[in-house]
């Protein structure tokens, strides 16, 4: 085993090694992915002489996320696409990078952006005529232990949703394929045929090639020293070599896009990274092979490895305790000149995962380091990047925060494209919407998410996963102090909100599982509480938006599907892209005339307001729209005895034929005022109650105290989403989105393509009327011992899959569409 001092993989010295380019540029068997630049550009932008005043798109950064933009853009056919890069193409993390290539993905539609890229990278040095240094050996994750097993077990149930090939294999298989392993462990593989690895700086000289040959100008260096923002909505985009005004920008500028939001105002949550990868020399077993392996990834040694020439690539990713942030870029920003530089290698960080590495592949313990590259990486908290449009800013997009850029870039430009192109994304992508963050998110925070996302890089991806660094943030209800010990709390957009709650002599722990595991019992109590006496959830974490002025009745009649209600009535309500599929739904109450209190999900919440102050700008509308998202609680009451206890709090009248369904009025509840809605989404009766959030203790207490008698109780989301699926209720995210139209989610209730006002989507949702439905969404029932549906599971049906399309799954209800 390798030990500090040990003299194997001897090339360098294990302690205190300064990584120098020009020393390692000549080394030989050098990474392709950093040095040999199989694809070196064949016309130096630098030659370029032309400069444009008038762009419709300026890109902010050239590494392979920006140039894919640029490439999408102009083969699109967008005239003057305008591409800035600050000192040269591929600098900063790119041209460092291992150059990974993998179709799997655990999420459904990340996996389109994965196969995107691949499909783009076989086809591009045809296209292009540069040589990309794409590899297809496939790839192997393999299994070590029985929970591992499950997982790719629980991934395959997914693999129905794309054309892809992906296998659970035996040892057997894997030693076939891979032999240099040593098999003692290994219990199974998830294999893609499809992976591999390509160079990524002879990548994106093969997109720029192609974006120059579809009209792009690419210029560098030319560094954005200013960004203003016009009245009209256009940009004044400044660099040393002249201004250009933009359309729009879309800041794709890797670890120097906190930069550049900072000279609009916008602090991105991004922080540099430091990851390390290892090159040896040429190993004798490597080199006898007759085909090139396939990359490894061995998830509880947490690293990847592949083949590199006639040697190994491996690269770990340390524990969350060992990784090393940048954290002086976060307080001191990003030192100018820094560009194709790289940090100083650290082999006593990695040691364990370089002694996992040596266990699993024994080749590697006679092996040479050639080379340690230790290069910066940009990680958002949650790992996935942030694409799109972003809130509270006009015609400023981004492409950041990509800690897998090279598999990323090919499918990203082309979704942001089709984006941009056409008014609306091709496919739902909301765990990448910017909008997911908030003022919440402090540079502690995400300090403390980015060590955790990268610490856990390869732990077991479990349904309902819940990470716990950075928690919780300014965002808790009033009523979190109240219930913290009672319950197991999720995660809301910033917010902690109750998932279920235990009782005395109950398992407390957190134990996420493939089967069902302690919460499950629990939450069957919950259930019941509601069905048959009175139960209490904090819905706090809700959006909610205040909307009014003299055209704000005008502005949601051309956002909405559905009629506005009248003064004192709420509804359910849609907004449709162009296309007319559901880009969100929210319930709209008329509070006096012209006033209006909008309410969305949680994760929905600045992703519906972009949409809504986006379109009320352009339109010209005289509104005022408040996010009161902070300023108030929400206590939802809900179960047959819920009536009951209100009552007793309140002399507004509760009857039925008084205070109807969908109504809303604002009343007192023991002398706290609030704004109460007759809606449940449990589907029982029951009260939504708006509130000032420092309030929110006092009237919870009330409301508990006067429900003794009716046995009221807590309640917390597991179960209510156990009793809207019951009721067939949909979901925004779930068993609707932008995948989706809303007549096929069955929502045609809802829909008013009779009424005066010309809505978004309107036509388009005529014309899918007219041709009629090509699926629609049905409800199954299953019934399982231990393993329960999770969502986008496939099914199949004599021995074949047909064409459905699984969402939102919970416990028995299963909804589906075919």
């Amino acid at each position: 085993m390798l030990r500090r001092g040990a003299q194997r993989l001897r090339g360098l010295p294990l302690r205190s090694f300064q990584l120098r380019i020009a020393q390692l540029a000549h080394s030989p068997g050098r990474p392709r992915s950093v040095y040999s630049r199989e694809g070196e550009e064949k016309s130096s932008l630098t030659t370029e002489i032309k400069w444009k005043d008038r762009a419709e798109t300026v890109i902010i950064g050239g590494g392979c996320i920006g140039v894919s933009l640029a490439y999408h853009l102009a083969k699109a056919g967008m005239k003057d696409v305008v591409l800035l890069e600050k000192s040269e193409l591929t600098a900063g993390s790119t041209w460092h990078a291992a150059g990974l290539t993998t179709y799997f993905h655990p999420g459904i539609n990340l996996k389109k952006i994965h196969y995107d890229s691949i499909k783009l990278y076989e086809k591009l040095e045809k296209e292009t005529g540069q040589v990309v240094g794409f590899h297809q050996p496939g790839s192997i994750r393999i299994a070590t232990t029985p929970v591992r097993v499950d997982e790719f077990k629980y991934q395959m149930t997914r693999t129905g949703w794309h054309a892809i090939e992906q296998y659970i294999i035996e040892p057997e298989k894997i030693r076939e394929m891979f032999p240099l392993l040593n098999m003692n462990k290994i219990l199974a593989g998830l294999y893609n045929p499809g992976d591999g690895h390509i160079d990524p700086y002879s990548l994106t000289m093969a997109l720029a090639a192609g974006a120059r040959k579809y009209g792009a100008l690419l210029k560098y260096p030319a560094p954005v020293t200013s960004l203003k923002p016009r009245s009209d909505g256009t940009w004044e985009v400044e660099t040393p070599q002249g201004s250009v005004r933009a359309n729009r920008i879309v800041n794709a500028a890797g670890f120097w896009a906190r930069e550049v939001g900072k000279m609009i105002g916008l602090e991105h949550p991004l922080i540099p990274v430091q990851h390390q990868y290892v090159v040896t020399s040429t190993i004798p077993e490597v080199k006898a092979l007759k085909r090139e392996l396939p990359v490894l990834r061995d998830l509880e040694g947490s690293y990847y490895l592949r083949q590199e020439r006639d040697g190994l690539l491996f690269g770990p990713y340390e524990r969350q305790e060992k990784m090393k942030l940048q954290d002086s870029w976060i307080s001191s920003g990003v030192p100018p000149g820094f560009g194709k530089e790289l940090f100083e290698s650290d082999l006593d960080r990695i040691m364990e995962h370089v002694e996992a590495a040596m266990e699993m592949v024994p080749v590697l313990k006679k092996a040479d380091i050639i080379n340690i590259v230790n290069g910066p990486i940009t990680y958002s908290p949650d790992i996935l990047p942030m694409v799109g449009p972003h809130q509270g800013v006009r015609n400023y997009w981004v492409a950041i925060g990509f800690g897998y850029g090279i598999i990323h870039a090919g499918g990203v430009g082309k979704y942001l494209s089709d984006w941009i192109l056409h008014g609306e994304p091709s496919f739902d992508l909301i765990e990448l919407d910017p909008n997911r963050y908030g003022k919440w998110t402090t540079t502690q925070y995400t300090k403390a998410k980015a060590r955790e996302s990268y610490g856990f890089n390869n732990i077991v991806g479990y349904p309902k996963e819940e990470r716990f660094a950075g928690r919780p943030t300014e965002r808790i209800s009033g009523l979190y102090n109240i219930l913290k010990s009672k319950c197991s709390m999720g995660f809301h957009a910033g917010w902690e909100q109750p998932h279920w709650f235990y009782k005395p002599g109950q398992d407390t722990q957190y134990k996420p599982s493939f089967r069902r595991t302690n919460w499950f019992e629990p939450v069957g109590s919950e259930y019941k509480q509601v069905m048959q006496r009175v139960g209490v959830i904090d819905l706090s974490p809700f959006g909610k938006f205040n909307i009014k002025g003299q055209d704000s009745v005008k502005l949601l009649d051309y956002l909405f599907a559905n009629v506005i209600p009248k003064v004192g009535f709420t509804n359910v309500s849609h907004m449709l892209t162009p296309k007319g599929r559901v880009y969100a739904e929210l319930t709209i109450s008329h509070q006096s005339p012209g006033e209006f209190l909008l309410i969305t999900g949680s994760g929905s919440e600045l992703h519906d307001l972009r949409w809504i102050e986006e379109e009320s700008v352009k339109g010209g509308y005289d509104v005022e729209i408040r996010n009161i998202t902070d300023e108030l609680g929400v206590i939802g009451v809900a179960g047959p005895q819920a009536r009951k206890v209100l009552q007793k709090l309140t002399s507004e009248d509760l009857r039925d034929d008084v205070f109807k369904f969908l109504q809303t009025k604002s009343l007192k509840i023991s002398n706290i005022p609030v704004t109460a809605i007759r809606i449940s989404y449990t589907g029982e009766l029951g009260w939504e109650l708006y509130h000032r959030r420092e309030d929110s203790a006092a009237l919870y207490d009330v409301i508990m105290d006067a429900g003794q008698e009716e046995g009221i109780d807590n309640f917390g989301t597991y179960a209510m989403n156990a009793l809207r699926l019951e009721k067939a209720f949909r979901a925004w995210g779930s068993e609707m989105n932008c995948d989706t139209n809303p007549l096929e989610a069955g929502l045609e209730y809802f829909v008013k393509l009779n009424k005066p006002a010309d809505f978004i989507g309107k036509q388009a949702l005529k014309q899918i009327k007219a041709k009629g439905l090509k699926r629609r969404l049905v409800c199954l029932t299953l019934a399982t011992d231990d393993v329960d549906p999770e969502g986008n599971e496939s099914i199949w049906y004599n021995g074949k899959m047909p064409t459905v399309f699984f969402l939102e799954l919970t416990i028995y209800p299963w909804f589906l569409y075919i």
